[in-house]
């Protein structure tokens, strides 16, 4: 029977998104030019420098995106997304990665910022942009000049991972926690519940933390229980007057 109760969860601190925990599957060739990028900016100029990147929600655009910053590092890479101040916007010759996140929910002025900000890393050299959205260029919802500059560079469609993949991350995300995952969990997961990543990661971490309070195994019968709670007893909730933290998109 599929289990419509909806969890709130508490994520904690996740490890750091990085290009070692993305399962490329056939986006290798994204993965690969984005993870030599900041190396290659630094040896000398770059031929392509600005990059589209679009997918559906959990298909790994935000995962990417924190990677590219991980492995470039704070000082030379810069986050941008729907929240930014439009001060955040304005180039910096310092910064020569700019990693832009969820562009088709910008506002009116952020898409001016973001359009004016493209133009100035296409006249640096040694600088590149890295952008992401929920839909090819020409059917993003954005402003038309900016669509069109998106759609300039390297265009890659995130390809989503097909379900084994999603049982092999789930093992790999569970490894790295120092969870001993039974075989039969993943399975069950990818049956009963939202398939996309950024929901499976959250179910995973709640169970870890479960299973720490169970002094229990991570298993079936253990996954049941948790889900047999009354909501007033989820993990998040046993903390009087706390209030939950929002999932983590990691695989956005």
């Amino acid at each position: 029977m599929t289990v419509h109760r909806q969890l709130t969860l508490d994520l904690g601190t996740p490890p750091p998104s990085t290009f070692d925990n993305f399962f490329a599957g056939t986006n290798a060739e994204l993965v690969t030019r984005l993870a030599e990028l900041d190396g290659a900016l630094a040896a000398g100029p770059v031929t392509d420098r600005t990059f589209y990147v679009w997918g559906e929600p959990g298909s790994g655009r935000s995962h990417l995106l924190a990677a590219l910053i991980d492995s470039a590092g704070a000082h030379r890479a810069r986050f941008l997304g729907p929240q930014s101040a439009l001060t955040a916007f304005a180039f910096d010759a310092r910064v020569p990665i700019y990693a832009i996140d969820d562009c088709d929910k910008f506002s009116g002025a952020q898409q001016i910022a973001l359009f004016n900000l493209f133009n100035e890393v296409r006249a640096q050299p040694s600088a590149a942009l890295v952008a992401t959205g929920n839909a090819a260029p020409l059917a993003l919802a954005v402003r038309e000049d900016l669509r069109t500059r998106l759609g300039w560079g390297l265009v890659f469609h995130l390809a989503p991972l097909p379900d084994e993949r999603k049982a092999a991350v789930l093992k790999h995300a569970a490894k790295e926690r120092g969870i001993a995952l039974a075989e039969d969990v993943p399975a069950y997961l990818l049956t009963h519940f939202r398939r996309d990543m950024p929901s499976l990661m959250a179910l995973l971490d709640a169970l870890d933390r479960f299973s720490l309070e169970q002094k229990r195994a991570v298993t079936l019968p253990l996954l049941r229980t948790m889900l047999a709670q009354p909501a007033a007893e989820d993990p998040a909730q046993r903390g009087a007057g706390q209030a939950p933290a929002a999932p983590v998109g990691r695989f956005k």
